[in-house]
């Protein structure tokens, strides 16, 4: 049984390290690549795009988990694995109504996908193994944004423009990926639960399959219902209120470095004919900043209070520090022009290695956010941690849909403005939350 859990959750990891492989490295190139196509047809925005997805995930989530009682967690992922790679297809042959359908079915596709992996890794875990197995999931996860983002850097290096041929061999690859890392879903066994669950219908010989599917439906309905109450009431707690404006933030900066920064440096003129390439270069040091944090603090601080403050503290910091250098090293239109180069200058001649640092700090920062925000909902709602991680979701979403909204619009220097005005409102009310769970301790035991 054990060994049957342990291959399980291996092959869950590296079916959503080929996906997101595919995804992350699309999403990292993917406003570099619409500013270049050659389709005077072609309207759409990578931002948009970006957008429609993140906004969409936030609403699908509210009835994702039905979807996963009904037809199982195993073909909610091959299903959404679908969903996925229909994206990655659409910018072989890019059309603007392609593009914009797929993004609203691919924030449906990773409602479902999250929901049935979190299903999915519970099953196949005890109280004993759920650190480890969350601790391997995380981090074949992780390792997504370093494989795509390097085959990007060696095709795009010395490159100015992205000529259709390219484009084309590059989401032919990643679809391959993606389509592997679907099917990969298919070799995933039945969990004890599920064998459990099944053997219970089929001892009902009186019911039909559609009488069965009907009752499932019924059930998760409920559910539903019972949790959508649920997230209502604790939004009016204090505690999530005051979490609000950190979990805003880690929406902003999400947006940020997964799709905003690439696409500065691979604008930035004066990194001449290597600014295509540091794209890639880029999300493989951001993948490593998160690798480090999520492994460091993630790992050896999730039982202390103390140190979830001083994670905190360090994530803001060096966000705040990213802020800076890439407010002096990137020109103020990188995110917002339409040809494909800057035409400002900026404070420094730009550097890579400034640039670079700066891509390792992002992503350090965002580990250092993610974590101590999932660490402190799971301490204070540990009998309700499914609402209240919903209800984080949600918010993260929603402003990172927002935020890549107005990215191709605002200049450089007014979006560091808002994330580093929301970081430091964010941290100081992950603070006040802290002192209270700290009080609240000290009354019990006094």
């Amino acid at each position: 049984m054990a060994d049957r859990r342990t291959f399980n959750v291996v092959i869950l990891g590296v079916g959503f390290l080929f996906i997101f492989t595919a995804f992350t490295t699309c999403g990292n190139v993917e406003q570099t690549v619409v500013k270049s196509l050659g389709n005077s047809t072609f309207t759409g925005s990578g931002y948009h795009s970006l957008g429609i997805i993140y906004g969409v995930f936030s609403v699908s989530n509210l009835l994702a988990p039905m979807i996963v009682t009904v037809i199982g967690p195993k073909f909610t992922m091959f299903l959404s694995g679908l969903l996925y790679s229909g994206y990655i297809a659409m910018f072989i042959v890019p059309s603007t109504w392609s593009f914009y359908l797929t993004s609203v079915l691919i924030g449906i596709g990773a409602a479902m996908l999250w929901t049935a992996q979190g299903q999915f890794l519970v099953e196949n875990s005890e109280a004993s193994t759920i650190n480890r197995n969350t601790g391997m999931f995380w981090a074949l996860l992780q390792c997504s944004m370093l494989f795509g983002n390097l085959y990007i850097y060696f095709d795009w290096n010395g490159r100015t423009e992205i000529p259709d041929n390219s484009r084309r061999n590059i989401f032919l690859s990643l679809l391959v990926i993606s389509i592997l890392g679907t099917l990969s879903f298919l070799v995933l066994r039945k969990s004890h639960h599920e064998e459990e669950m099944l053997s219970e219908e089929e001892g009902q010989s009186l019911l039909s399959t559609r009488t069965m599917y009907k009752h499932r439906a019924n059930t998760a309905m409920q559910d539903t219902k019972s949790e959508f109450k649920t997230i209502l009431r604790l939004l009016k707690t204090k505690t999530i209120l005051l979490l609000s404006p950190c979990m805003a933030y880690s929406g902003l900066e999400l947006s940020f470095y997964s799709g905003v920064y690439g696409t500065c440096i691979g604008a930035t003129a004066q990194f001449a004919e290597a600014a295509k390439g540091l794209i890639g270069i880029s999300g493989i040091v951001v993948g490593i900043g998160e690798i480090v944090g999520g492994g460091l603090f993630g790992l050896l601080c999730k039982n202390s209070r103390f140190r979830r403050t001083s994670v905190v503290f360090l994530g803001m910091v060096a966000h705040f520090v990213a802020f800076y250098l890439i407010f002096l090293n990137i020109p103020d239109d990188a995110p917002i022009v339409f040809e494909t180069t800057s035409l400002k200058k900026p404070y420094l001649t730009p550097s890579v290695s400034i640039a670079l640092l700066c891509s390792f700090l992002l992503g350090l920062g965002d580990s250092c956010f993610n974590t101590q925000l999932y660490s402190i909902l799971g301490h204070v709602y540990a009998e309700e941690s499914t609402p209240a991680f919903a209800i984080f979701k949600f918010i993260q979403s929603v402003c990172a849909a927002a935020a890549f909204f107005y990215s191709g619009y605002i200049m450089l220097m007014w979006q560091l403005l808002l994330m580093v005005i929301l970081g430091f409102t964010g941290t100081l009310c992950f603070f006040v939350v802290e002192r209270m769970q700290n009080f609240s301790v000290d009354i019990q035991e006094f």
